[in-house]
């Protein structure tokens, strides 16, 4: 198995750019539920010099309740700034999906709602000018310390 990292209708390609290079170096499955800010297409991909992207576990998926459809039954954390909890105090299994949501709202405010005990954050300062982490910074410090927690499986 492998950690899955979920990425909610992402916006900029460079942030799932840096996600993807992550997740290939990670053995991390990454999904990407549309609609996308981008295109994802082999020529985009070359064009943007991704030389990675053939090592990365891709999924996508054409809308959030098609990925629920199919992975609804699975454990999920739910990364937001709305999150009861903070990330360092969840206890990661091998195979957990970790969601996030799009650069500029996040995950849908009804979704989150709905599974409050699974939505975590990761504390930052409460100065208001900064609505939350930079989306790929943010998926690193959750991602890596999962795999911390699991023993960094399969890396060296």
């Amino acid at each position: 198995m492998a950690f899955h990292i979920v990425l909610v209708e992402p916006e900029i390609p460079q942030n799932t750019g840096n996600i993807a290079r992550t997740c290939a170096a990670t053995n991390t499955v990454l999904h990407l539920v549309h609609p996308l800010g981008f295109r994802i297409d082999e020529k985009a991909v070359r064009r943007a010099g991704l030389d990675y992207w053939p090592f990365v576990k891709l999924v996508e998926h054409e809308s959030l309740s098609s990925f629920l459809s199919e992975y609804g039954d699975r454990r999920m954390f739910l990364m937001t700034t709305r999150g009861g909890r903070s990330y360092a105090e969840a206890d990661f299994r091998d195979g957990d999906m970790l969601l996030f949501g799009r650069e500029t709202a996040g995950l849908p405010k009804e979704f989150i709602r709905e599974r409050q005990d699974s939505a975590l954050r990761i504390p930052m300062s409460e100065n208001t000018r900064l609505r939350s982490l930079n989306l790929s910074n943010a998926v690193n410090i959750v991602l890596f310390e999962a795999l911390r927690q699991n023993g960094f499986p399969e890396l060296r």
